[in-house]
């Protein structure tokens, strides 16, 4: 059994270099709700020093909400910011000489692209035209990862070690209780049944079946570091393997 761990950053926080040694992919903030050049260049080398897979994280233009505020724009407005953002990062990797992984949006689009088949349509577009070969994160059963089957790229599975689940499977919102979790004990024991069993409990009670390729812990929380050291003990003494 094997996963991949991946973690968000580049937004700024303090833990990032601490967090490479645990993670085996990481989503680069391409300027959009976070970041700028300096600091992508420098997480990009990071990455590569430490054999971690580098994807893009592309977001809304909207650094006043760190890219969570939702917003309704035309298919093509978010083709061209996914092209340029990416774009961006993706020639940062290749002057360091490595080559970009994958691609997740972050936030309001990400979980916007999850329910709405045209705008998953544009970013899965966009990610083919600049590169066929490139892999899209969305999350477990979203129209994101659909979107991504219909151009061809491959798809992969994201669940959240630390987000409270709906009965739907979506994500409960941030302004919801129950988004998150902030006890480490339970979001590992969640995580594991997660990759092992394929199901998670939402917080409504119902078991949720999904499917754990790619796990995702978050790199901007006051205990990021401590919960990324539970998680990856958790997962490598549960015999499950660590790999991008």
């Amino acid at each position: 059994m094997h996963v991949d761990l991946n973690a968000d950053l580049g937004e700024g926080a303090p833990d990032d270099a601490e967090l490479l040694t645990l993670v085996t992919s990481a989503n680069i903030a391409c300027g959009g709700h976070a970041g700028d050049a300096r600091l992508m260049q420098d997480t990009v080398r990071a990455a590569l020093a430490r054999g971690v897979a580098i994807g893009a994280h592309p977001s809304y233009a909207d650094r006043t909400h760190f890219g969570r505020r939702e917003m309704q724009l035309d298919p093509d407005h978010v083709r061209a910011e996914v092209l340029t953002q990416v774009g961006a990062l993706d020639a940062l990797v290749r002057a360091a000489g490595g080559r970009l992984h994958h691609v997740k949006p972050h936030g309001a689009l990400y979980n916007q692209a999850a329910r709405d088949p045209a705008l998953a349509d544009a970013i899965a577009g966009a990610v083919r035209d600049l590169d066929p070969g490139l892999a899209l994160y969305g999350l477990v059963g979203g129209e994101l990862l659909r979107a991504a089957e219909r151009v061809g790229l491959r798809a992969v599975a994201e669940v959240f070690a630390d987000r409270g689940y709906l009965a739907d499977g979506s994500l409960v919102p941030r302004s919801q209780p129950g988004a998150l979790i902030d006890d480490t004990g339970e979001a590992v024991s969640r995580t594991l049944r997660m990759v092992r069993e394929g199901v998670v409990q939402a917080v409504s009670g119902e078991a949720v079946p999904l499917q754990a390729q790619t796990v995702c812990l978050h790199g901007d929380g006051p205990h990021a570091l401590a919960f990324a050291r539970a998680l990856h003990a958790a997962l490598r003494d549960a015999g499950v393997q660590l790999r991008a």
